[in-house]
């Protein structure tokens, strides 16, 4: 999406964003320390090249008040990473933020939820990635990802690429998953994506150059926990942390 910014900040806001995919970041991460450039550059006035700690403080103890930690601590890695790569200059506020830590655990998703929330799902797609989460234990992006080549039917595994930390690994795969995967294969017979985008309609699968959206899928599992009544909090790495696995 393209913004009307001042030309000097635009030519520095482009620098950012080439330093941000240099840097091997992921799209949504380099997202969220541009948005959290921009937004600072908003309230400055485009004028964020020689910023006080002073205005940083007043700055972010704003924004604190309507927005998260989450959200806070990104704008500011993504601010410092346009002070260190961009303008060359050192942080003005190293010490400026300590976020508190937060010693909640993540709701647990039992077998029996699990299967509610599959039965109240009416999407097949939608469906056979919830199971696929859980039964292998994936964040959402990582289940998003997965191509047909990724599924080692020989050894019982699936290998998934790019995970936390730009990592490879491998993971058990229960048999009921793999007849489910080949199953959902069969009907829309992509030839590198287990789960393509379906904009264009099942007849058209195939051709989809892109995963399902993960709003989308997001949007699914929430209807789906309010249709069984079930009022945990689930969060994109929900499934990554349910246990037991469905063998």
């Amino acid at each position: 999406m393209a913004y009307p910014f001042p030309p000097a900040f635009e030519q520095d806001y482009q620098t950012h964003l080439k330093r941000l995919k240099l840097a091997g970041m992921r799209p949504k991460t380099i997202e969220a320390y541009a948005h959290g450039v921009r937004r600072a550059a908003a309230y400055f006035d485009y004028q964020i090249n020689s910023l006080t700690e002073a205005q940083l403080t007043e700055y972010f103890a704003q924004l604190l008040e309507t927005h998260s930690w989450s959200t806070l601590k990104h704008d500011l890695y993504g601010l410092k990473f346009y002070y260190n790569k961009v303008l060359h200059q050192p942080w003005p506020a190293p010490q400026l933020v300590k976020a508190p830590h937060s010693q909640r655990l993540p709701d647990i998703v039992t077998v029996s939820q699990m299967q509610q929330i599959i039965n109240a799902t009416r999407v097949l797609s939608y469906r056979v990635i919830f199971h696929t989460l859980y039964s292998l234990g994936l964040r959402l992006g990582e289940g998003l990802r997965l191509q047909v080549g990724d599924i080692d039917a020989d050894h019982m595994r699936v290998q998934i690429r790019d995970a936390k930390g730009n990592k490879d690994r491998f993971v058990p795969l229960p048999q009921s998953t793999l007849s489910i995967l080949r199953r959902h294969w069969s009907v829309h017979r992509h030839p590198v994506l287990l789960f393509p985008n379906r904009k264009g309609g099942l007849k058209n699968a195939h051709l989809a150059t892109t995963p399902l959206d993960d709003g989308g899928v997001q949007r699914a599992l929430r209807a789906a926990c309010e249709s069984c009544g079930l009022k945990k909090e689930f969060r994109r790495t929900a499934c990554a942390t349910a246990m037991p696995r469905i063998a």
